[in-house]
Order: C-alpha cells, then structure tokens, then sequence
C-alpha cells in the first residue's frame, strides 16, 4: 500500500516533470464538472495536452521547493486559489483552448448555485394543471389558464447573472425541463515562460495590433511636434510644413522652384485664373444648364402641337 507521503513525493515529482517539459500552462477553473466530463477533455486534449489536478496546498508548497532554482514560477502562487487545475501544453495556445473550452454540459439550476447566466422562462404553454397557479402567482410570473392547463403570457427574467437560484426557482425550472446552465472548464489565467497573462490577450487580431501601432505614432507625432522635439513619426510632418514655408516664401518673392510657377502664374494674370474657376464651375453645373434648354424646347413643341390640332377643330 503507497503512503500519503510517497504520494507527495510522486505528486511533486510529476509536477516538476510537467513544468520542465512544457513552456505553456492553462490554469482553470474546475467548478461543477465532473469526472466523466474531465475524462471526455482529457481524451481530447489527447497528444496535445497534460493535465494535473490537486490539492492547492500540496501545488504551492510543491511550486515553493522548485522556486529557488526557478523564480519564475513566483508568477503562478496568485492563481493557485479555489477550484482549480492546471494543464500544460507546448502547442498552439489558441487552439488548445478552443480545446478546453468547447466541452461544456448542460446541467440543471440548482439552489444555492450562482447563475452564470442571465435565465429566462419563455412565454407559452407549461402543460402543468391550473391547481399550480399559486407557484407561479409566488415567483411573480403571470399566467392564464387555456386548455386546462396553465400558459405563462409573457417572457419572465427569472434569475439575473450573478445571483444565487433560490429553491423555488430551481423547483420551477427543473418542472419546466429547462437546464439553464452549462458548466466546462474555463480558463482563468495563461502562464507562458514565465509571464502570466489574461486569456483575453489570444483573442487579439493583427489588425489591434496595428491599430494600437498607429495610434502610438500618432500620438508620438503630435506630442513632438507640440514639444518643437524630433522624433521618427513626426518627420513627415515637419518635412510638409517646412515645404508649405517654402513655398510660401517662393510665392512672396522672386525666388521661384518648381512647384511655385504654376501659382506664380496664375497670380500674374488674374483674368486667367478668373477663366479657369468659371470654368471649373460651369463643369460642375454643366449638366443640369443643359437639360433646361432642352426640356424648355421640349414644353415649346408640345404647346406647338396642341394648338394645331385645337385648330384643326374651330
């Protein structure tokens, strides 16, 4: 028979094994699922996964011992509270924990349980006999009787996320065969060399990343160039504002570059620029001036033809 402490000294020994064979640790919470659901998890995680369960007690003291020669294991002690399991992996993040996550039960409300989920009772027929009106008139839901039966009128939020189901409410829900509830493992925490992390963090996308780039050099340009400071972003700025200047003094004075004669130009003979902007705005217009003459020649021959023909008539 193995003693309590042989199988600490296997436990720690498993767990060393564990943390130096894998870079990745999943740490989650285990609450309401059981032995044959982890069994289902397990196999799926088959290959790709290890997973350990345990005491805390025996995973911090086991982590404490392994701390001096690994420090980075510190990162973990906070996380090691309640419910919870570890599982370690070398592989994709994302996928292992599309893994973890996606094994879920439904499971009926249970008093005391805290509702995970907002739980509604949909309107409609119950199938339940009218003598059971008083427990519905008890939980405030409204009803009717049709057909000799009780008919719930109108949806009822019975139970709010985050609050505990009371015993009538799990009495009214396990008679209306609803499982509300759905309980897997559920990551809480991503140790990955040494960091730990949220696993919010996998579901950020190349295009946060960039986007989160370009509002920092924004910001870094428009912080330099308020400062009067060169920085690496706020080149292109201050290359078009030294160009605007420039040109700017080209066009104040005799000094011409490249850019500056066609302005140059037009300032030297206002009728031209005059021509072009009346240009420019007859193009614009073009199309409606051209339909008045001809709708209005349109109107003209059709009064033309009317008065023939009153004519013809007299």
């Amino acid at each position: 028979m193995v003693s309590k402490g042989d199988k600490k000294v296997a436990y720690f020994a498993r767990l060393e094994n564990l943390l130096s064979t894998y870079q990745s640790i999943f740490i989650v919470n285990v609450d309401n699922v059981g032995s044959q659901q982890m069994h289902i998890i397990r196999r799926a995680l088959r290959g790709e996964a290890d997973i350990l369960m345990g005491k805390n007690t025996m995973v911090r003291r086991a982590l404490k011992l392994l701390m001096p020669k690994n420090p980075e294991y510190e990162a973990l002690l906070p996380f090691v509270r309640g419910n919870v399991g570890f599982v370690f992996t070398n592989n994709d993040l994302k996928g292992v924990r599309e893994k973890i996550t996606s094994n879920r039960v439904a499971a009926p409300a249970r008093a005391g349980a805290v509702a995970p989920v907002d739980v509604f009772v949909p309107a409609g027929n119950t199938g339940m006999e009218p003598g059971q009106t008083s427990f519905f008139q008890a939980l405030g839901i409204p009803t009717k009787i049709a057909r000799g039966t009780i008919e719930i009128t109108s949806d009822v939020h019975l139970v709010k996320v985050g609050d505990k189901v009371g015993a009538s409410e799990a009495t009214l829900l396990n008679k209306l065969n609803i499982s509300p509830f759905t309980y897997g493992l559920t990551v809480v925490q991503i140790y990955d060399n040494g960091t730990t992390f949220s696993p919010a963090v996998l579901d950020i996308t190349d295009e946060d990343l960039v986007k989160r780039m370009m509002e920092g050099i924004t910001t870094i340009a428009s912080i330099s160039l308020a400062a009067n400071y060169l920085s690496l972003p706020a080149v292109p700025h201050i290359t078009i504002n030294v160009f605007k200047d420039v040109l700017a003094i080209s066009v104040a004075t005799d000094y011409t570059i490249a850019a500056a004669e066609s302005i140059k130009e037009l300032l030297a003979n206002p009728e031209a620029m005059a021509a072009a902007a009346a240009a420019a705005s007859a193009a614009a217009s073009g199309p409606a001036a051209g339909d008045a003459p001809a709708a209005a020649a349109a109107e003209e021959e059709e009064e033309s033809d009317e008065d023939m023909g009153f004519g013809l008539f007299d």
